[in-house]
């Protein structure tokens, strides 16, 4: 996908490109077998800024840019070659992902997988009720959740 950035006063800021795979020809059962959709619960939302609130707790949220693009598929996943790279080329030849990418039925699946094990491997425990919630005791009593 290319895009053109505009400044406030319409004059061109920037070219962007993104790759995007076309997900959307994928098959159930043949390409993928589950899709996933990391949503945290509005309930979990509330009682958690409900505590932090009575107990003076520090909350911070962080946004995950490029999160797909430093995820190694499990399975191998092969792709068309993008348009422009010539006709002969696009004729035989396929590209082998060495990195998932956004548009991936199996992509948001994967990463949060991925980041569940991380933060299991940093002492957080998952919870069962929600599992976007993780949370991890401190020694002295206090309660950190990410």
């Amino acid at each position: 996908m290319y895009t053109v950035k505009h400044r406030a006063y319409g004059s061109i800021e920037r070219y962007k490109a993104q790759f995007v795979v076309k997900g959307y020809t994928q098959t159930y059962g043949i390409d993928y077998l589950e899709t996933f959709s990391l949503i945290a619960k509005m309930n979990t939302v509330r009682v958690l800024l409900s505590l932090a609130a009575n107990y003076g707790w520090e909350l911070q949220q962080f946004d995950l840019k490029n999160t797909f693009l430093h995820r190694e598929p499990e399975e191998e996943i092969y792709m068309e070659i993008p348009p422009g790279y010539g006709k002969n080329l696009a004729d035989h030849t396929v590209c082998k992902l060495k990195k998932a990418l956004y548009g991936l039925k199996q992509s948001p699946q994967a990463w949060f997988g991925r980041f569940a094990r991380v933060m299991l491997a940093m002492g957080y425990k998952q919870n069962q009720g929600d599992h976007t919630l993780f949370i991890k005791h401190s020694p002295l009593g206090g309660v950190s959740r990410e």
